[in-house]
């Protein structure tokens, strides 16, 4: 008999092994992901595909070929249950079968795939290819990636790893490790002042977030009526590789040309979004899931790894930035620097609060007043619960101003690109995750994206001033219809 892990796919053969699958103890832990004894099920081998070829073995599954960058699928471990398809049906409002260029490369249907025959599109090879050539690798994180890699080593949900994290990426052979909490902020920057000068000069509105590749592809390809309502601004992962390509590499006296970035990220739609011909700078995304499998293969534990800080250039964000990894993150970081643009004071918590726009309710809203001006604002996620938000917009009628949509449920930190949950556990793991990246915006001193040092300094030195000529020319996009 055979025995499977339900988060990693790790296989316990009796026969291999030698002993019976009752004979290990209740202690026993799976050696590549190190969850209970209780996380295995008897496993059995799916038919070989010659056999499951005269079934039509894609009757009921989503069909993925190499034209899908975020998304790979394995034919041999595919059982054609369809749980992929509803999966996409129920998280995205999708039912495209054989239509593989409408995915969204979300990888939601990674999560819920019962045999592991879905996984993100690898770039592992990539990477040590360029380190073979003797490339500068450079690599910066995504900030739901330190409340999540900890589920893969045995650490409890939501466990806040930025140091081990850093730590063992210095391990894997990165020259520099840096922060894409850096990115967000340089985001929320550009973004608030688009934002405030769209209510100024009567622009588009309402304005729509544009960090979510998901979501910028589901308006392309479904609503291409609305791309004048979406932000500019390219997401923190597009301004921060153009970042490190144009500004970080001078400052570090490298050659760019022989310097390979590397994104690490909770979000399998990322891979597409690099490959954008708008979008430059950074040259491989590895999702958290993928960056676990690694470590595991060269014998790095997190729990074990000598603890690191980030590179000091491009350092650590604020906790606007950190929180962007959340549902509602977006808009409250975003809210938070508006207010200081339209009063030129820093917002106080105790008098004025953004939380409304925080939870796991698909859909929430907040009407927040600024000086003597109400601002209107919807926060989505999940796509099937945005449909009518989109729709309104579309037909002219929607009442707000600044509306955020993330693809996945919770936000970034449920991408199709991070560990699986345990079975049942989808929720509560991902609301421990949003609690901790909240707790560490409670305790970092730096709260908006204006005062974050670095943020200071780049404009100083490089961009001149928000929504500047050279800050549109690096870190602003266009969109087209798909």
């Amino acid at each position: 008999m055979k025995y499977r892990c339900k988060i990693c796919g790790y296989i316990f053969d009796e026969e291999v092994e030698k002993k019976k699958w009752q004979e290990i103890p209740d202690s026993f832990v799976c050696p590549m992901c190190f969850v209970e004894k209780k996380m295995f099920a008897e496993y059995k081998e799916p038919e070989t595909i010659e056999v499951k070829e005269s079934k039509r073995i894609f009757e009921h599954a989503v069909l993925f070929d190499e034209k899908n960058l975020g998304v790979t699928k394995d034919d041999a471990v595919c059982i054609d249950c369809g749980i992929c398809k509803t999966t996409c049906l129920e998280r995205c409002g999708l039912n495209f079968g054989e239509d593989t260029e409408k995915c969204l490369t979300c990888g939601q249907c990674i999560m819920t795939c019962p045999t592991g025959a879905l996984k993100p599109r690898n770039a592992k090879e990539s990477i040590l290819e360029a380190k073979k050539e003797g490339k500068t690798l450079i690599c910066y994180t995504s900030p739901a990636t330190r409340v999540s890699i900890g589920d893969a080593f045995g650490y409890e949900a939501g466990a806040f790893l930025q140091e081990e994290l850093v730590g063992a990426l210095r391990a894997l052979g990165f020259n520099y490790v840096l922060d894409t909490t850096f990115g967000a902020d340089l985001t929320i920057m550009e973004e608030a002042t688009e934002l405030k000068n769209r209510i100024e000069n009567n622009g588009t509105l309402p304005m729509f977030t544009s960090c979510c590749p998901a979501w910028v592809k589901y308006a392309e390809t479904f609503y291409p009526e609305i791309l004048d309502h979406i932000s500019t601004c390219k997401s923190p992962i597009g301004m921060q590789g153009m970042i490190v390509k144009e500004y970080f590499t001078k400052k570090m006296n490298l050659d760019k040309k022989n310097v390979f970035t590397v994104a690490i990220t909770p979000c399998t739609a990322k891979k597409f979004e690099i490959k954008r011909e708008e979008i430059h700078g950074t040259d491989a995304v590895i999702t958290v899931s993928e960056l676990a499998k690694w470590l595991k293969e060269e014998k790095i534990n997190v729990k074990n790894v000598e603890k690191s800080s980030f590179d000091s250039l491009l350092g650590e964000g604020s906790g606007g930035g950190t929180i962007f990894g959340n549902t509602g993150g977006v808009c409250e970081a975003a809210l938070r620097t508006l207010y200081y643009l339209l009063t030129g004071n820093d917002f106080n918590e105790k008098t004025l609060s953004f939380k409304s726009v925080r939870g796991y309710e698909n859909v929430k809203e907040a009407t927040i007043k600024i000086k003597d001006k109400e601002f209107k604002v919807a926060v989505v996620h999940k796509m099937s619960a945005a449909k009518k938000i989109i729709e309104d917009v579309k037909n002219g009628i929607s009442p707000y101003h600044f509306i955020e949509i993330m693809n996945c449920q919770g936000g970034c930190i449920g991408g199709g690109g991070e560990p699986k949950y345990p079975e049942g556990m989808e929720a509560i793991v991902k609301e421990k995750r949003i609690a901790s990246l909240y707790q560490r915006d409670e305790s970092n001193h730096v709260k908006a994206s204006y005062q974050n040092p670095d943020i200071k300094k780049i404009y100083q030195e490089f961009l001149i001033e928000p929504n500047s000529e050279i800050a549109h020319h690096y870190l602003h996009t266009t969109y087209k219809e798909r």
